[in-house]
C-alpha cells in the first residue's frame, strides 16, 4: 500500500506541474505547449471541467473568459456568429477563430455542471445572457436547416475543414458537408437539458424549460433512429451533407454515455462495442478502429489513443454504473503514463506495444486534466 501511494504522489506532482505551466494568470488553463499556448474554446472547456471537483474556479474563469469573446456579430472570415464560442484566440491575427461546432452545447454544459457543482447562483445570472445567447445559436446558427442536429461547413478555404474534436484543415474524415457528427448531438442534447433544468430551479422560466425539454426529447427520437446503424449495432461517426451515415466505427460515439441522449437498449451495445479488440488496447480506448480501411495507429485521429477522450467516456461509463469498464481504462492510461514518465497529448499502440507520437503536446491540458481527475476521484 505503501508503494502505490508513493506512486500516486509522485504522479500527482507531475500532473499538479503540468496543469500549473498551462494557467493563465486570468485563471483559465491554455490547451497545450508548445503549439497551443493560448485559449482554445473546446479545450479549455474540457479541461475545465476534468478539474471542476479539484478546483471550480478554473471552470469559472473559463466561462468568464468565454462569454467575455461570445460571438456577437456574423464574419465569414473568422465564422464568428452571435452567441457563438470561440475555437481559439489567434495570435498576430486580426480577428479570433470560431470554427467550432461543439464549443458552444459544451459551453452550456460546463454552466450547467458549474451551478450543480458550486451552487453560485450569483455568477449565474450574471451570465445567464451568455447562457441564452448560446441557445439562439444551436437554435439559428448551428441548426440551420431545422432538422434539430448541429452541423458545420466550413465558411473560408484557409481555415478548419472538420470542426469537432477531431478536427483538421483537410477531409480526413471522408464526410461531405455539411456534417453532422455524432459527439455533438449529444452535447446538444444534455446543453438542452441541462439548461432547462436551470431556467426552472433558479429562474422559475417554465416556457423556456418546456420549450428546452421539448426539444431535447425531439433531438434523442430523431437521432436514436437517424445516427443508429442497425447492422453494426452501433452509432454512425456522422450524417453527410445528404443526411447519409458515415459508416466508420470510432470512439466519438462512446461520448454520448454521459449525455442522455442513447436509448436505454443501445447504451448497453456501445458499451460492448467499445471494448472489442479492434477499439481497445491495454492503453486506452483508439479513436479509430483497426478494422477500418483508412486505420493507421500512428494517425493523429485516425488509431491513436488520446487520454482525454477515454476520460470523457469513462464519465460515460461511470454515470451509467459500468464501474469495471471505468477502472479498465482508468487503469489503462496510468499504464501508459508510467511507461512515459508524464502524459503526452496522444501516443499510438502498435503491436501491442506503445509508442511516442512524434509532435506530441506536453504538457496539453486536457490530458493532464483527465488524468488528475482520474486520480483524484473515489469511484
Amino acid at each position: 500500500m505503501k508503494s502505490l501511494s508513493l506512486k500516486k504522489s509522485r504522479i500527482k506532482k507531475i500532473l499538479l506541474r503540468e496543469i500549473n505551466l498551462l494557467k493563465d494568470k486570468r485563471g483559465f488553463l491554455k490547451a497545450g505547449l508548445p503549439r497551443y499556448n493560448r485559449l482554445f474554446g473546446r479545450d479549455s472547456l474540457i479541461s475545465a471541467w476534468e478539474l471542476l471537483d479539484f478546483d471550480s474556479n478554473i471552470a469559472r474563469n473559463t466561462l468568464k473568459i468565454l462569454s467575455k469573446y461570445q460571438g456577437k456579430k456574423t464574419k465569414q472570415g473568422s465564422e464568428e456568429e452571435p452567441g457563438k464560442i470561440l475555437h481559439e484566440v489567434k495570435k498576430f491575427f486580426p480577428w479570433n477563430y470560431y470554427g467550432s461546432v461543439d464549443s458552444t452545447p459544451l459551453f452550456l454544459i460546463l454552466f450547467y455542471f458549474y451551478f450543480k457543482a458550486t451552487a453560485d447562483e450569483k455568477f449565474l445570472k450574471k451570465h445567464w445572457v451568455n447562457v441564452l445567447s448560446a441557445l439562439n445559436w444551436i437554435y439559428n446558427y448551428g441548426d440551420r436547416d431545422g432538422d434539430l442536429f448541429l452541423e458545420y461547413k466550413r465558411k473560408t478555404r484557409i481555415e478548419l475543414f472538420h470542426q469537432g474534436w477531431k478536427d483538421g484543415f483537410e477531409n480526413h474524415l471522408k464526410i461531405a458537408p455539411p456534417v453532422a457528427i455524432v459527439e455533438a448531438q449529444g452535447y446538444q442534447y444534455l446543453a438542452l437539458v441541462g439548461i432547462a433544468q436551470l431556467a426552472g430551479e433558479v429562474f422559475n422560466d417554465k416556457k423556456l424549460k418546456n420549450s428546452l425539454n421539448h426539444r431535447a426529447e425531439s433531438l434523442k427520437e430523431k437521432f436514436n433512429k437517424k445516427f443508429w446503424m442497425k447492422s453494426k449495432k452501433y452509432f454512425a461517426l456522422a450524417l453527410d451533407g445528404q443526411k447519409k451515415q458515415r459508416k466508420a466505427i470510432a470512439s466519438n460515439p462512446g461520448h454520448l454515455l454521459f449525455t442522455g441522449i442513447c436509448k436505454k437498449e443501445k447504451e448497453k451495445l456501445v458499451v460492448r462495442r467499445l471494448f472489442q479488440e479492434d477499439l481497445w488496447t491495454p492503453y486506452g480506448i483508439r479513436t479509430h478502429s483497426a478494422l477500418e480501411p483508412d486505420f493507421n495507429p500512428r494517425s493523429y485521429h485516425l488509431g491513436s489513443i488520446w487520454p482525454h477522450d477515454n476520460w470523457i467516456i469513462a464519465q460515460g461509463l461511470r454515470r451509467l454504473g459500468y464501474k469495471k469498464e471505468y477502472h479498465k481504462v482508468k487503469t489503462a492510461l496510468f499504464r501508459a503514463v508510467e511507461k512515459f514518465g508524464f502524459v503526452p497529448e496522444l501516443y499510438a499502440v502498435e503491436k501491442g506495444k506503445l509508442v511516442q507520437y512524434p509532435g506530441s503536446c506536453h504538457p496539453q491540458a486536457w490530458a493532464s486534466g483527465a488524468l488528475l481527475s482520474f486520480l483524484e476521484d473515489n469511484y
